[in-house]
Parts: C-alpha cells; sequence; structure tokens
C-alpha cells in the first residue's frame, strides 16, 4: 500500500479517481489529510485533462471523519489553533462543493462524520449496499459544525434536526431515502453503478456542465459573500465546543472507552 494519503488516477477519458488512502484508520482525517485533499482538488479542478471526479476511499470504509489521536491533540490546543484547524477543513469541503467539474462520491464504504460531509459536497453519491452513516458529533459533546450547510442541503432541515441530535447510525436504504444518497449499489456492482453515471457524465458538455453547477448555486440563492461568513461562522462554532467541558469530557470518555459523564444513569 502506498504511503501517500491520497492517490490520484486519471484515465484516457479524463476520469479522475481520488482515493483517501489511510485504511488503517479508516481513511479518518488529519491535518495533513486534509491539506492534501484539498491541494489534489483544486489540482484536478485545474486540469485540462480531467472532466469528471470520483472521490472513494481505500480499503472497507469511505471516510470515518476525524482521526481521533488527531482530534485528543486539537483537544490540548486552544480556541484560535482549532479555529485554524477547522478554517482548513471548512477550506476542503467549499473546495469539493464548488469544484466546477463533475463530482461523484462512490461511497465503498462507511461514512462518519466529516465523511458524511464530504458525500453530501458532490453531486452525484452512489453507495455501497453495506455502507452506513452517522453523524454522531453529539455523542462527543460537539456539532456537525463545519459540514452543516451541506449536510442540510443535501437531508433538508426536518431530517437533519432528527440525525443531528440523535447520532444514530442510518443504513444505505434510509440513507436514499433522504436524499443523503442517489442510488444503492447491489454486493459486487458499485463500480458498474458509477461506471454508468460517469458515462452520462462524459455525454454533457464540460462548459455546459460547469455552468450548470454554478447556476444551481445562484437559483438556490447562495451569495459567496454569505457562504464565506457561514463557513466562518461554523468554524468558530466548533473550535469553541472543542475546547469546552461538555467537548473535553466527550471526547476523553470515547479515548477512554466508557460513557460520558451526560449517560451516567440512562
Amino acid at each position: 500500500m502506498s504511503s501517500e494519503t491520497v492517490l490520484t488516477e486519471v484515465d484516457g477519458r479524463g476520469v479522475a479517481t481520488v482515493t483517501i488512502n489511510r485504511p488503517a484508520v479508516r481513511n479518518a482525517f488529519d491535518d495533513a489529510l486534509i491539506e492534501r485533499l484539498t491541494q489534489t482538488l483544486i489540482d484536478t479542478a485545474a486540469s485540462d485533462e480531467v472532466r469528471v471526479v470520483v472521490l472513494t476511499g481505500a480499503g472497507s470504509a469511505f471516510c470515518s471523519g476525524a482521526d481521533m489521536e488527531w482530534m485528543r491533540s486539537m483537544a490540548a490546543y486552544g480556541e484560535a489553533e482549532n479555529l485554524e484547524d477547522a478554517l482548513k477543513l471548512s477550506e476542503l469541503m467549499a473546495t469539493l462543493n464548488a469544484l466546477p467539474k463533475p463530482t461523484i462520491a462512490r461511497v465503498n464504504g462507511h461514512a462518519f462524520g466529516g465523511g458524511v460531509g464530504l458525500v453530501c459536497c458532490c453531486d452525484i453519491a452512489i453507495a455501497a449496499k453495506h455502507a452506513r452513516f452517522a453523524l454522531s458529533e453529539v455523542r462527543l459533546g460537539l456539532v456537525p459544525a463545519v459540514i452543516s450547510p451541506y449536510v442540510v442541503d443535501a437531508i433538508g432541515v426536518r431530517h437533519a434536526r432528527r440525525f443531528f441530535l440523535t447520532g444514530e447510525p442510518v443504513t444505505a436504504r434510509k440513507a436514499r431515502r433522504v436524499g443523503l444518497i442517489h442510488e444503492i449499489a447491489a454486493d459486487g456492482r458499485l463500480d458498474q453503478a458509477v461506471g454508468d453515471q460517469v458515462d452520462m457524465l462524459l455525454k454533457g458538455g464540460p462548459v455546459a456542465m460547469r455552468e450548470c453547477k454554478e447556476l444551481i448555486h445562484m437559483v438556490d440563492g447562495h451569495t459567496l459573500a454569505a457562504d464565506q461568513a457561514l463557513r466562518r461562522r461554523t468554524a468558530e462554532l466548533i473550535a469553541q465546543l472543542r475546547i469546552a467541558d461538555e467537548g473535553q469530557e466527550g471526547l476523553s470518555a470515547f479515548l477512554d472507552k466508557r460513557p460520558p459523564k451526560w449517560t451516567t444513569g440512562n
């Protein structure tokens, strides 16, 4: 297995497959991965060779969210350092969401926390039948702040109110029902399902598809200034919660493999 945390392969048709390559930790984020993945997406956006981007994970998981050892180190930092860190994750999500080329999430396995954000930032999401999803931040005394604009766009306010608060795991079937993913691939059929979508995308004009993405963004009522302000506020929120008593207790409990204090007696 390559030591590179992000692998990129471009085929003869201009399809770039970007693979998060940390299978030993279920492709969890750390600061190095966030930086590398952001730059990879910027590079694919700038490449005349690339027409479609497929995002996936190495091994059995798509992306399990934040690396717990990285989170342990961040918990020891102050609010300013946590804000800087959260803004980098925000930049990654914004880069993927606004990529001027069509994107497909090839969800080969579980997607938790920030991994769900990546799925929601892609134009098309296709998941393996066995994939599971979770926004379990509240169970750590945190919130899915940075990814929230993209998740709420995908599943709507009503479903977000449930899944943000419960942190419950969601099957692929339920994820499709609420709008988190578009299709479920039967066992052994994920590559075929992704390939079918790629074939359809390659029939469209590259400029027209770029303009379609910008059109949808405009019609949906977003402005660049508003998005930047929202990104800043969500980053501030998670930075504040990481160093707060509840966030510190939630992370400590998770790392110590014990229930957090607020569940005592439940």
